[in-house]
């Protein structure tokens, strides 16, 4: 499916229009613990790889990575990725922020999702709140996302 048959199928999706927006005032950076959340289809090669119309999430741990994509969209250039996971995934740059003091902290885990979904009720009833549960248990103060 080329990026102009993608496009007519979204482009008379309708946006998100919220009432009120959720918000809360993270503390200063440098004392702030950073995660990131992707929609790069990333896990690591022990979990599930996301199938079509998955709209769960997988947790990455910081320690290991040894993330693998498994995005499925024939959109997706995974070329970025394989040269250097840091353009999807910046947990480097997090380290790097971390020791020269900008961040507080980088999150002991991170959250990714599949991002070629059509369907967003499960993401925005579902997995997308528990994502967020689990990063406030967590303690994560600011989330860095990556939309892929």
């Amino acid at each position: 499916m080329a990026d102009s048959d993608i496009k007519a199928l979204t482009e008379a999706l309708p946006g998100e229009d919220f009432e009120t927006t959720a918000f809360t005032t993270p503390p200063p950076l440098a004392e702030a613990t950073v995660a990131i959340v992707t929609t790069a289809s990333l896990h690591h090669p022990d979990q599930d790889d996301f199938a079509v119309s998955d709209t769960g999430f997988r947790v990455l741990d910081d320690a290991r990575r040894d993330y693998v994509t498994g995005h499925w969209s024939p959109n997706f250039d995974g070329s970025g990725f394989a040269a250097d996971m840091n353009v999807v995934f910046p947990a480097h740059r997090l380290d790097e922020l971390e020791e020269r003091g900008v961040i507080g902290r980088v999150a002991d885990r991170h959250l990714a999702y599949a991002g070629n979904q059509f369907d967003l009720s499960g993401v925005r009833l579902d997995s997308g709140p528990a994502g967020a549960r689990l990063m406030r248990d967590d303690g994560v103060d600011v989330v860095l996302l990556t939309p892929v």
